[in-house]
């Protein structure tokens, strides 16, 4: 999400110092403040209030709550050692990756909305540099693995189905391990300087005659001096626009439609086998179709959130960027606070597309909650897949 729970935009970033000044009426004989060089931390300006109060306020205890559940769930199943295969831990990682997105802004949001704490100032420094951190930046950070593990999921499944050999060399659970490190890392390095590049202290700011402590923050001044504020936040966002949004969902749905036509090519082969009685290389093959089918499903609903999200992102920092008047800017936060929420929505799904369309995943998870234990299987449960049934040497990369 952005921010990645709340607006990730620069104007987003820095709410001015004369927007503070208005919103709390001070008097002329104050107006010296204006040339201080920080800003003042406005909470209550970060999202459209209207909006904000029903969504984060009233229905994110529950959909904190629902989450947690299923996405633990999800992990409890898939950390069984016979569900341990390289498309599955892609699909661990996924899940514990958007249950951290929601998981560190959340008790900001009920400390600010559910209590209706969001007027009050929000002070000493630590607490802003707390709220700033586990409301924007480590969102930011789990949602951006969030999004290439989708991408590295896609590929993993492309390769099984449209080139069985490479993927025995490539698929193997080592290199998958590997390559969900390199996301995690590279998610870091990218999320990196925005621990730095602000610099935070109390300010005594008058407000109706009376003097209070507030925090104040200004971009750091490493960011000042030897890199410039514009080329950075323009170098940050392009490259989030580019890599993280607009990049990795144009290569998803290339890949959705590649799948796509690979399954109804599979699903003709399997009437052919079927016809010829051939039901053993039948069976593999249909197991393999509900594997890429409800793959197929999991990125599209995580294109169906992203996709907007990625497009609002865009106008938003075109419009400040280049100073376009594409749309009216509280139309865009709004709309960027809307698709932040659908995001979040989207993550307990997850767990209901495994239970609906796998099952093997229906029987682990009977075996864990429902019968209090795992059955063993003969032929070796390390076999199994997330999907229906034991794996083959070409079948290992179904799931």
């Amino acid at each position: 999400m952005e921010s990645e729970t709340t607006t990730e935009i620069i104007t987003e970033h820095i709410v001015s110092f004369d927007d503070s000044i208005n919103s709390t009426n001070i008097s002329e004989e104050s107006s010296y403040y204006l040339n201080t060089p920080f800003n003042l931390v406005n909470v209550s300006r970060d999202l459209p209030f209207r909006y904000a109060m029903p969504l984060f306020g009233y229905i994110m205890p529950f959909l904190l709550l629902v989450t947690i559940v299923a996405n633990t769930l999800i992990v409890v199943v898939l950390s069984q050692r016979h569900m341990r295969t390289p498309t599955n831990l892609v699909l661990l990682a996924m899940a514990i990756s958007d249950m951290l997105t929601l998981l560190f802004p959340a008790p900001w949001y009920f400390y600010m909305y559910t209590l209706g704490n969001h007027a009050k100032v929000l002070y000493p420094p630590s607490a802003c540099y707390a709220y700033h951190c586990m409301i924007e930046i480590l969102p930011s950070f789990f949602h951006t693995a969030s999004i290439w593990l989708t991408l590295l999921l896609a590929v993993q499944r492309y390769i099984y189905v449209c080139h069985p050999t490479t993927a025995r060399t490539w698929c193997q659970v080592p290199k998958v391990l590997r390559a969900m490190v390199w996301v995690f890392i590279f998610s870091l390095f990218h999320q990196s300087t925005r621990f730095f590049d602000r610099e935070y202290c109390s300010i005594k700011f008058p407000v109706n005659g009376e003097f209070h402590w507030r925090c104040g923050f200004q971009t750091a001044r490493w960011v000042r001096e030897f890199v410039t504020e514009n080329a950075y936040f323009t170098f940050y966002y392009g490259f989030r626009i580019v890599f993280v949004h607009i990049g990795p969902c144009t290569a998803l749905v290339v890949l959705n439609v590649l799948l796509l036509k690979a399954l109804k090519e599979a699903q003709r082969k399997r009437e052919r086998l079927f016809n010829e009685n051939r039901k053993s290389e039948c069976k593999k093959l249909r197991d393999s179709n509900c594997t890429t089918l409800m793959l197929i499903v999991v990125v599209t609903v995580f294109l169906a959130v992203e996709i907007p999200l990625a497009v609002t992102t865009l106008l938003h920092v075109m419009q400040n960027a280049l100073d376009l008047n594409i749309a009216d800017y509280n139309d865009l936060n709004a709309t960027i606070l809307f698709t932040n929420f659908f995001i979040m929505f989207s993550y307990p799904v997850n767990f209901a597309i495994y239970c609906g369309m796998c099952r093997q995943f229906r029987e682990t998870f009977k075996n864990l909650f429902m019968l209090g234990k795992l059955t063993t299987r003969r032929e070796g449960s390390s076999r199994y897949s997330l999907v229906n049934g034991p794996r083959t040497s070409t079948n290992e990369t179904i799931l």
